[in-house]
């Protein structure tokens, strides 16, 4: 389907009525916010630059499953106690292939899941303007709010499926490299396969949660300017700045509000039990970060004079 196909067209058409004296559009019915959702979805994800993060992401876990079995192949040793590579859970990756799911996660998380996301929200509002189908948007019934409430959806998706690509994609991997079974907590104690496989997809949704406050932020960046470029690499670089920041001691006291601070707390969900104090904290960050960029990208787009 086509841009030309979408509710932008008939935000056009209902423009030209406009202009020609016909009666005001009626307010918007719900299954036509359902049809701009699907046609912001289906724009998103048809796009060249879309589709190449999402390559590049699935391509991570490959790339980590070969060189692990280049290693081990080599005679190199990848053992280790339960936990003993950190928070990536390398060590584990050559008794068990799920762990190269949690290793996936890890290694994607700080910088090419987080990035893909900003650059998907840097572009949600800013490209549309860049692009001139801003104003036909806004001239069809969704209302502004509306219209950003969808495109945050849009990008919220995009950060469960980016999210998922990777842990598929580290799954598929890991059972063609590696043995699966029955396997090794943090804690030392043994689960089933079943259940860590489970444990895999909480583990993702939580990753692709932990990616709100990123998405706020991008979308809030993205009403500033007329620029999708500007706007991806603005948001791309408060991401990088961010990460430093986080890395410095002095500021320890200040870290904590970081949206970035607690991302690697869903090795915790491999623990026996289950610690959730980190866990909640990253959520309620998020959820910080979702309220204050959510409402400052609300009070700045419904304000914004749109005139191209």
């Amino acid at each position: 389907m086509s841009r030309a196909d979408t509710p932008a067209a008939d935000a056009a058409d209902a423009a030209d009525n406009a202009a020609a004296g016909a009666p005001p559009a009626r307010r918007p019915h719900p299954l036509w916010t359902l049809g701009l959702l699907r046609s912001e979805l289906l724009t998103t994800l048809r796009r060249w630059r879309t589709l190449a993060l999402l390559g590049v992401l699935a391509a991570v876990p490959v790339l980590v499953g070969i060189a692990v079995r280049i290693e081990t192949g080599d005679g190199a040793s990848a053992g280790g106690g339960p936990g003993g590579g950190g928070p990536a859970f390398i060590a584990q990756i050559t008794n068990n292939g799920l762990f190269l799911v949690f290793t996936a996660l890890a290694a994607t998380l700080p910088f090419f899941l987080p990035m893909a996301v900003g650059v998907i929200a840097g572009d949600a509002v800013a490209g549309e303007a860049s692009a001139g189908t801003l104003r036909y948007l806004l001239v069809a019934p969704a209302g502004r709010t509306r219209l950003l409430l969808t495109k945050y959806a849009t990008t919220m998706a995009f950060c469960v499926l980016a999210t998922l690509v990777v842990a598929l994609s580290a799954l598929i991997v890991g059972a063609i490299l590696f043995p699966l079974g029955d396997l090794t907590t943090i804690s030392g104690t043994r689960i089933t396969f079943g259940e860590g496989l489970l444990r895999a997809l909480l583990i993702a949704l939580v990753v692709a949660a932990s990616l709100i406050g990123v998405a706020a932020l991008g979308l809030f960046v993205s009403t500033l300017t007329h620029s999708g470029i500007a706007a991806m690499a603005t948001t791309v670089g408060l991401l990088i700045t961010v990460q430093i920041l986080d890395q410095i001691p002095q500021l320890h006291a200040i870290q904590p509000y970081f949206f970035s601070h607690y991302w690697l707390s869903f090795a915790d969900l491999m623990r026996e039990p289950v610690y959730w104090d980190d866990l909640l904290r990253n959520l309620g960050v998020q959820a910080l970060y979702a309220a204050v960029f959510g409402t400052a990208a609300w009070a700045r787009f419904t304000t914004k004079d749109i005139s191209t």
